[in-house]
């Protein structure tokens, strides 16, 4: 039997956890041996992303001809074979029991908080929501969603959070410009950021009005010694 290079790609992203970008996949092709049977897989050593490329798209298309329960969709910067939606309740049932437990309000508030104004300290999160998010954070970082992704420059040099590829891949988005309306918003977000910034500059380099008079000066104009304590705001006699 002839294997064709579709049908192994196939069976690569039925048995696959997560999504395959074709690099990986060409990685798989090259390391991939059969003991028993070395000729099996020498034919495919040297395939090209570009010939996984095609082979991806042609098995979409037939996914999509055929009508199966299941479709390829491109997931994460990887491909993935998902259930189709109109098949979920069958599917959520099935899986119920196994499902982790979902996020709670506060958490998807907050996550995506951090996936439009990424990246972004805990004290920023905590002022945007109006609460503290310790908890909330540890939740999300235990869970693979978000991550530490630097160092603000602020005082006391605080971490900065941003997305995963879980994160992704948790959602079923491309990347984060596939959240909705999330171009726009990180345009918006990036924009209050750098007025923010050119405000507090502005407020730094301002340099206060001068007075005319030292503070000493002002208090001897305001207290001129009399003579005798008998000045009435006359002139003052010159020898």
């Amino acid at each position: 039997m002839t294997l064709e290079l579709k049908r192994i790609i196939e069976a690569l992203l039925f048995s696959a956890e997560r999504p395959l970008s074709p690099k990986e996949i060409r990685a798989i092709f090259a390391e991939a041996v059969d003991e028993d049977n070395p000729g099996v897989t020498e034919p495919f050593r040297n395939v090209r992303e570009a010939q996984i490329a095609a082979a991806l798209e042609e098995l979409k298309a037939e996914c999509e001809l055929q009508a199966h329960g299941y479709q390829l969709v491109e997931i994460a910067g990887g491909w993935r074979l998902v259930t189709r939606a109109e098949y979920a309740p069958w599917v959520k049932r099935l899986l119920d029991e196994a499902r982790p437990h979902r996020l709670s309000p506060p958490s998807l508030e907050t996550l995506a908080i951090i996936a439009l104004r990424q990246p972004i300290s805990r004290a920023d999160i905590a002022a945007i929501r109006g609460v503290e998010v310790d908890g909330v954070v540890k939740t999300l970082l235990e869970r693979d969603l978000i991550t530490i992704v630097g160092k603000s420059d602020a005082p006391g040099r605080p971490m900065l959070y941003g997305t995963t590829q879980k994160f992704l891949e948790h959602f079923g988005l491309r990347d984060i410009d596939d959240m909705p309306k999330a171009a726009e918003l990180r345009l918006q977000a990036a924009a209050l950021k750098t007025a923010e910034q050119k405000a507090e500059e502005a407020k730094q380099t301002a340099t206060p009005h001068p007075d005319p008079l030292p503070q000493g000066a002002r208090e001897n104009v305001s207290s001129t010694p009399s003579d005798g304590g008998e000045d009435k705001g006359e002139g003052v006699e010159t020898p």
